[in-house]
């Protein structure tokens, strides 16, 4: 029977959840996320929860830190709420393109943001590579630089464009063990993102026993590799730790960022755009910025990426 007119009224306030548990979202699927709740020092089991209705549209994705009720003693067919999404220390986001209004949340929480390139195939892209920059000085991450399959072609022509930024960087080899990059991983919590097919579920199964995730092939025709994750995890390190394995990306939009602020991502080139006229756009004649990489202040090739990043806002605008 529906309550009639004389039943208690709707509130506003919510239950505060006093008894709820806190957990780590370490992946999500459908509607349902896996959670990670620490029952004692050495001791933690996975909990399946849901979202509860009072969150609204708050999202929760990985690395997520939340508050569980209901069942969360990890039982095969329990079933536990999400009531509450606790501060973000760093959101790492993206759009699908630079004409994309629609803002996607990657992961939360992470504090490194790991940028796995191959130097063959596939071939690197520094276009890919500063825009990953560009998005870790937006999210407030530290950027590492991971180059792979150093087997099959030198790193120093690569490892020159950024090198002077100060951005640090391993390399690693396919069949070695990359004992570098776990050392720089350890204590932190590390997102990485990548291509497909330049080696991120490689260098995952490598740091975590028993990860399983599953390698992926380059096709010879395109040069471009098949996505083996479909979606992100969070994996504990057993040196401590943890790391958000993300599916390959073709692309890594940054229309979420404002335009004025991209060059904040060129720290080299910001320097050099004091020189410029007031309200120089950087693309057209006169701009400072092209004297001072004549000057040998920054790569050409950092400007290009630049420029490239500041004419698909354009092309945007004009349709």
């Amino acid at each position: 029977m529906r309550p009639g007119r004389g039943s208690r009224p709707r509130t506003r306030q919510r239950p505060a959840h006093e008894d709820a548990v806190t957990g780590l979202v370490v992946a999500v699927d459908r509607g349902r996320y896996r959670c990670l709740v620490r029952q004692s020092r050495r001791r933690q089991v996975a909990v399946t929860a849901m979202r509860a209705r009072e969150l609204g549209r708050k999202g929760v994705v990985v690395g997520d830190t939340v508050a569980l009720v209901g069942d969360v003693s990890g039982q095969p067919d329990a079933l536990a709420r999400v009531v509450r999404v606790e501060p973000r220390t760093s959101i790492l986001r993206r759009t699908a393109d630079d004409t994309d209004d629609v803002e996607r949340v990657i992961v939360a929480n992470a504090g490194r943001l790991v940028v796995v390139t191959a130097l063959a195939d596939p071939e690197p892209r520094v276009g890919m590579i500063d825009r990953c920059l560009v998005a870790a000085r937006d999210a407030g991450m530290d950027a590492l630089l991971c180059l792979t399959k150093a087997d099959l072609a030198d790193p120093a022509g690569l490892l020159e464009i950024y090198e002077p930024l100060g951005v640090p960087y391993t390399v690693t080899r396919r069949g070695e063990d990359p004992a570098e990059l776990r050392g720089l991983l350890q204590d932190r919590m590390s997102v990485l993102v990548g291509h497909s097919g330049v080696g991120k579920s490689t260098l995952v199964n490598a740091l975590v026993p028993r990860a399983d995730r599953a390698v992926g092939h380059v096709n010879a025709v395109t040069g471009r590799g098949r996505h083996t994750s479909s979606s992100a995890i969070a994996l504990e390190l057993p040196e401590g730790g943890w790391i958000i394995d993300t599916p390959g990306v073709r692309g890594f939009g940054l229309a979420h960022i404002p335009q004025e602020e991209l060059i904040l991502g060129f720290p080299e080139l910001a320097e050099g755009a004091a020189g410029c006229p007031p309200l120089c756009s950087h693309l057209e004649e006169g701009c400072a910025l092209d004297a001072w990489v004549a000057a040998g202040h920054a790569s050409p090739l950092r400007l290009e990426s630049f420029r490239r990043l500041l004419t698909s806002r354009d092309e945007t605008a004009d349709q």
